[in-house]
C-alpha cells in the first residue's frame, strides 16, 4: 500500500436509486477541492457499467435498490475492476447488510445518517486504501463470525496460511484487533516503516484489498477472539 496523494483529486461514482439523495451528495462532494463526482447510477446494474467504464477511485454505494442491489453490485464491481473500491453508504445498519457488503469486497461502510464532513472523510479513507466501517456496527460484524456456521472463532485452529510468517502472523493478530500501523510498531517493537510493509506484504499474500479484510482474515484464522 502507498500513501495517498494529496495532490490527486479522488474521483467518485454516485449510486443511490434516489435522484434526491444523489444530488445532495453530489452538492456536498463539490464543495471539497479533493473530491469530484465522474457518474450517477440509479440502479445496480448501471453502477457495474459505470465503474467498468468511468474506473472511478470510489463507489458510493446504496444497498437497496430495485432489481440488482447494492452489494451483488459491489461483488461484481470488485470482481471485474481491480482498483476501484467501494464505500457502502445506506440507512439500514443490520447485521446482514454489513456482512454482506464487506464480504462482496466492499471496503467501507457507513449509514447516511453520518456528519457530512464524516462522509467526505470516509471517502478519502476508502480512496487511501484502509477501511472503514462505521461506529456502532463493528461489534456486530464480529458477532456475525460467531454465529457463522462452523466452529465458533474461539475453537477453530489457528491453521497455517502459505508463504506467512510468525512475525506476520503476529501483524494480522495486532491489525485484527484494529491497531494502526504506528500502533503495531510500538507493541513488536519494530519501526514503523517495518510495520507498514509487513501489513503491505500481508495484502499481497492473502489477496486482501484493505484493512477491513484483513480484519476478516484475522478473525476467520481464530487469531482474535470476539469480545466477550
Amino acid at each position: 500500500m502507498t500513501d495517498a496523494d494529496p495532490s490527486r483529486v479522488i474521483r467518485v461514482l454516485l449510486v443511490d436509486d434516489q435522484p434526491l439523495v444523489r444530488s445532495g451528495l453530489r452538492v456536498l462532494i463539490a464543495d471539497a477541492a479533493d473530491l469530484e463526482v465522474v457518474g450517477e447510477a440509479g440502479t445496480g446494474g448501471d453502477a457495474v457499467r459505470l465503474a467498468a467504464e468511468l474506473r472511478p477511485d470510489v463507489v458510493l454505494m446504496d444497498i437497496r435498490m430495485p432489481g440488482m442491489d447494492g452489494i451483488e453490485a459491489t461483488r461484481l464491481i470488485t470482481e471485474g475492476t481491480e482498483d476501484v473500491r467501494i464505500l457502502v453508504l445506506t440507512t439500514f445498519d443490520e447485521d446482514d447488510h454489513v456482512y454482506g457488503a464487506l464480504r462482496a469486497g466492499a471496503s467501507g461502510f457507513a449509514v447516511k445518517d453520518m456528519a457530512v464532513e464524516e462522509i467526505l472523510a470516509a471517502i478519502r479513507v476508502v480512496a487511501a486504501g484502509d477501511g472503514l466501517i462505521a461506529p456502532g456496527v463493528t461489534r456486530r460484524l464480529i458477532e456475525d463470525f460467531v454465529r457463522a456456521p462452523g466452529p465458533p472463532v474461539a475453537e477453530r485452529a489457528l491453521r497455517p496460511v502459505a508463504g506467512i510468517t510468525g512475525r506476520e502472523r503476529e501483524v494480522l493478530t495486532l491489525v485484527g484487533r484494529g491497531r494502526s500501523n504506528g500502533e503495531i510498531a510500538e507493541e513488536l517493537f519494530i519501526s514503523a516503516a517495518t510495520a507498514k510493509a509487513h501489513v503491505s506484504r500481508l495484502f499481497t499474500k492473502l489477496g486482501a484489498r484493505d484493512r477491513v479484510q484483513l480484519v476478516i482474515t484475522a478473525y476467520e484464522m481464530g487469531l482474535v477472539a470476539p469480545p466477550g
